[in-house]
Protein backbone atom coordinates (compact mmCIF):
# COMPACT_ATOMS: atom_id res chain seq x y z
CA UNK A 1 0.00 0.00 0.00
CA UNK A 2 2.92 2.36 0.67
CA UNK A 3 3.93 1.94 -2.96
CA UNK A 4 0.44 2.96 -4.12
CA UNK A 5 0.49 6.04 -1.88
CA UNK A 6 3.94 7.04 -3.14
CA UNK A 7 2.94 6.65 -6.79
CA UNK A 8 -0.27 8.63 -6.25
CA UNK A 9 1.54 11.44 -4.46
CA UNK A 10 4.30 11.66 -7.06
CA UNK A 11 1.78 11.61 -9.91
CA UNK A 12 -0.26 14.48 -8.51
CA UNK A 13 2.89 16.43 -7.76
CA UNK A 14 3.73 16.12 -11.46
CA UNK A 15 0.44 17.57 -12.68
CA UNK A 16 -0.45 19.94 -9.83
CA UNK A 17 -0.20 23.18 -11.80
CA UNK A 18 -2.10 21.79 -14.82
CA UNK A 19 -4.75 20.26 -12.58
CA UNK A 20 -5.22 23.53 -10.69
CA UNK A 21 -5.61 25.48 -13.92
CA UNK A 22 -8.27 23.10 -15.23
CA UNK A 23 -10.30 22.48 -12.07
CA UNK A 24 -9.89 25.55 -9.84
CA UNK A 25 -13.23 27.03 -10.97
CA UNK A 26 -15.14 23.83 -11.75
CA UNK A 27 -17.80 24.47 -9.10
CA UNK A 28 -19.15 27.27 -11.29
CA UNK A 29 -20.47 24.61 -13.68
CA UNK A 30 -21.75 22.08 -11.14
CA UNK A 31 -25.08 23.13 -9.58
CA UNK A 32 -25.82 19.62 -8.27
CA UNK A 33 -22.50 19.54 -6.43
CA UNK A 34 -23.12 23.00 -4.99
CA UNK A 35 -26.55 21.89 -3.73
CA UNK A 36 -24.96 18.86 -2.04
CA UNK A 37 -22.31 21.04 -0.39
CA UNK A 38 -24.99 23.48 0.80
CA UNK A 39 -26.82 20.53 2.36
CA UNK A 40 -23.61 19.33 4.00
CA UNK A 41 -22.97 22.77 5.48
CA UNK A 42 -26.52 22.95 6.86
CA UNK A 43 -26.24 19.49 8.41
CA UNK A 44 -22.88 20.28 10.02
CA UNK A 45 -24.04 23.66 11.32
CA UNK A 46 -21.83 24.89 14.14
CA UNK A 47 -20.39 21.47 15.00
CA UNK A 48 -16.95 22.26 13.59
CA UNK A 49 -14.97 22.95 10.42
CA UNK A 50 -15.60 21.05 7.20
CA UNK A 51 -12.55 19.39 5.66
CA UNK A 52 -12.15 19.30 1.89
CA UNK A 53 -10.42 15.90 1.87
CA UNK A 54 -8.28 15.24 -1.19
CA UNK A 55 -8.68 18.94 -1.80
CA UNK A 56 -6.57 19.34 -4.94
CA UNK A 57 -6.45 23.07 -5.70
CA UNK A 58 -9.13 23.73 -3.08
CA UNK A 59 -12.19 24.41 -5.20
CA UNK A 60 -14.54 22.63 -2.77
CA UNK A 61 -13.03 24.41 0.23
CA UNK A 62 -13.35 27.75 -1.55
CA UNK A 63 -17.04 27.19 -2.29
CA UNK A 64 -17.79 26.26 1.33
CA UNK A 65 -15.72 29.19 2.58
CA UNK A 66 -17.71 31.57 0.40
CA UNK A 67 -20.93 30.20 1.90
CA UNK A 68 -19.63 31.12 5.35
CA UNK A 69 -18.64 27.63 6.55
CA UNK A 70 -15.37 27.20 8.49
CA UNK A 71 -13.23 25.15 6.13
CA UNK A 72 -9.83 23.54 5.69
CA UNK A 73 -8.23 21.30 3.08
CA UNK A 74 -6.06 18.18 3.15
CA UNK A 75 -4.30 16.52 0.22
CA UNK A 76 -1.68 13.83 -0.26
CA UNK A 77 0.33 15.92 -2.72
CA UNK A 78 2.47 18.75 -1.28
CA UNK A 79 2.55 20.40 -4.71
CA UNK A 80 -1.24 20.35 -4.83
CA UNK A 81 -1.35 21.85 -1.32
CA UNK A 82 0.92 24.63 -2.58
CA UNK A 83 -1.52 25.31 -5.44
CA UNK A 84 -4.49 25.31 -3.08
CA UNK A 85 -2.78 27.75 -0.73
CA UNK A 86 -1.74 30.00 -3.62
CA UNK A 87 -5.29 30.16 -4.96
CA UNK A 88 -7.00 30.36 -1.55
CA UNK A 89 -4.76 32.27 0.88
CA UNK A 90 -7.56 32.68 3.45
CA UNK A 91 -8.11 28.92 3.90
CA UNK A 92 -5.74 26.60 5.82
CA UNK A 93 -4.41 23.56 3.95
CA UNK A 94 -2.05 20.78 5.01
CA UNK A 95 -0.69 17.52 3.67
CA UNK A 96 -2.18 14.23 4.78
CA UNK A 97 -2.77 10.63 3.70
CA UNK A 98 -6.43 9.56 3.88
CA UNK A 99 -5.34 6.27 5.48
CA UNK A 100 -3.20 7.90 8.19
CA UNK A 101 -4.34 11.48 8.70
CA UNK A 102 -2.17 13.67 10.96
CA UNK A 103 -5.26 15.26 12.52
CA UNK A 104 -6.53 14.54 16.02
CA UNK A 105 -9.59 12.50 16.92
CA UNK A 106 -12.88 14.41 16.79
CA UNK A 107 -11.38 17.38 14.92
CA UNK A 108 -13.91 18.16 12.20
CA UNK A 109 -17.63 18.74 11.99
CA UNK A 110 -17.83 17.50 8.41
CA UNK A 111 -15.89 16.05 5.51
CA UNK A 112 -16.41 16.71 1.81
CA UNK A 113 -14.54 13.77 0.27
CA UNK A 114 -14.92 14.42 -3.45
CA UNK A 115 -13.38 11.55 -5.42
CA UNK A 116 -10.42 11.04 -3.07
CA UNK A 117 -11.65 7.49 -2.36
CA UNK A 118 -11.06 6.56 -6.02
CA UNK A 119 -7.34 6.09 -5.38
CA UNK A 120 -7.92 3.64 -2.51
CA UNK A 121 -7.82 -0.08 -3.42
CA UNK A 122 -10.99 -1.96 -2.49
CA UNK A 123 -9.21 -3.89 0.25
CA UNK A 124 -8.31 -0.60 1.99
CA UNK A 125 -11.58 1.34 1.60
CA UNK A 126 -12.96 0.42 5.03
CA UNK A 127 -9.66 1.49 6.63
CA UNK A 128 -9.91 4.87 4.90
CA UNK A 129 -13.52 5.28 6.01
CA UNK A 130 -12.63 4.41 9.60
CA UNK A 131 -9.92 7.07 9.49
CA UNK A 132 -12.47 9.62 8.28
CA UNK A 133 -14.79 8.64 11.12
CA UNK A 134 -11.97 8.99 13.63
CA UNK A 135 -11.33 12.64 12.81
CA UNK A 136 -15.02 13.54 12.71
CA UNK A 137 -16.72 14.81 15.82
CA UNK A 138 -19.64 12.71 17.12
CA UNK A 139 -22.59 13.63 14.92
CA UNK A 140 -20.25 14.83 12.17
CA UNK A 141 -21.30 14.37 8.55
CA UNK A 142 -19.42 12.81 5.63
CA UNK A 143 -20.27 13.58 2.01
CA UNK A 144 -18.47 10.96 -0.08
CA UNK A 145 -18.46 11.04 -3.89
CA UNK A 146 -17.14 8.55 -6.43
CA UNK A 147 -17.54 7.25 -9.98
CA UNK A 148 -20.02 4.39 -10.30
CA UNK A 149 -18.83 1.07 -11.69
CA UNK A 150 -16.59 -1.88 -10.91
CA UNK A 151 -13.55 -1.25 -13.07
CA UNK A 152 -10.15 0.22 -12.29
CA UNK A 153 -8.74 2.58 -14.92
CA UNK A 154 -4.99 3.07 -15.14
CA UNK A 155 -3.20 6.00 -16.76
CA UNK A 156 0.49 6.60 -17.32
CA UNK A 157 0.33 10.04 -18.93
CA UNK A 158 -1.66 13.14 -17.98
CA UNK A 159 -1.20 16.53 -19.66
CA UNK A 160 1.86 15.05 -21.38
CA UNK A 161 3.47 14.29 -18.03
CA UNK A 162 4.35 10.78 -16.74
CA UNK A 163 2.06 9.47 -13.99
CA UNK A 164 1.17 6.12 -12.45
CA UNK A 165 -2.44 6.35 -11.30
CA UNK A 166 -5.30 3.93 -10.74
CA UNK A 167 -8.86 5.26 -10.67
CA UNK A 168 -11.22 2.82 -8.94
CA UNK A 169 -14.96 2.81 -9.59
CA UNK A 170 -17.41 1.56 -6.95
CA UNK A 171 -21.03 0.53 -6.74
CA UNK A 172 -23.24 2.51 -4.34
CA UNK A 173 -24.41 -0.67 -2.61
CA UNK A 174 -20.88 -1.86 -1.86
CA UNK A 175 -19.85 1.59 -0.60
CA UNK A 176 -22.89 1.68 1.68
CA UNK A 177 -21.87 -1.71 3.07
CA UNK A 178 -18.33 -0.47 3.70
CA UNK A 179 -19.59 2.69 5.39
CA UNK A 180 -21.71 0.63 7.79
CA UNK A 181 -18.75 -1.67 8.44
CA UNK A 182 -16.66 1.41 9.30
CA UNK A 183 -19.29 2.51 11.83
CA UNK A 184 -21.16 5.22 9.94
CA UNK A 185 -24.91 5.74 9.91
CA UNK A 186 -26.19 6.05 6.34
CA UNK A 187 -28.40 9.02 5.58
CA UNK A 188 -28.86 9.37 1.82
CA UNK A 189 -27.38 8.22 -1.47
CA UNK A 190 -27.85 10.29 -4.62
CA UNK A 191 -26.82 9.48 -8.18
CA UNK A 192 -26.39 11.89 -11.07
CA UNK A 193 -25.53 11.68 -14.72
CA UNK A 194 -22.42 13.48 -16.01
CA UNK A 195 -22.28 16.74 -17.89
CA UNK A 196 -20.06 15.64 -20.78
CA UNK A 197 -19.25 19.24 -21.66
CA UNK A 198 -17.30 19.80 -18.44
CA UNK A 199 -16.41 16.38 -16.99
CA UNK A 200 -15.63 12.75 -17.67
CA UNK A 201 -18.74 10.88 -18.81
CA UNK A 202 -19.35 8.66 -15.78
CA UNK A 203 -22.27 8.27 -13.41
CA UNK A 204 -21.45 9.72 -9.98
CA UNK A 205 -22.64 8.80 -6.48
CA UNK A 206 -23.02 11.21 -3.55
CA UNK A 207 -23.39 9.47 -0.21
CA UNK A 208 -24.25 11.27 3.02
CA UNK A 209 -23.29 9.41 6.21
CA UNK A 210 -22.96 10.42 9.84
CA UNK A 211 -20.68 9.47 12.71
CA UNK A 212 -22.94 8.33 15.54
CA UNK A 213 -23.46 10.76 18.39
CA UNK A 214 -22.18 9.75 21.81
Amino acid sequence: MKDVVSKTQTSYDQVARDYAEKFKDEMDDKPFDRDCLDHLAREVGNLGPICDLGCGPGQIARYLHRQGAPTLGVDLSPCMIAEAQRLNPDIPFHQGDTLTLPDKDNSWGGIAAFYCIIHIPRAQVVDALREMKRVLKPGGVLLLTFHIGQEVKHIEEWWEKPVNLDFAFYLPAEMETWLKEAGFELEETLVREPNPEVEVATQRAYVFARKPKL
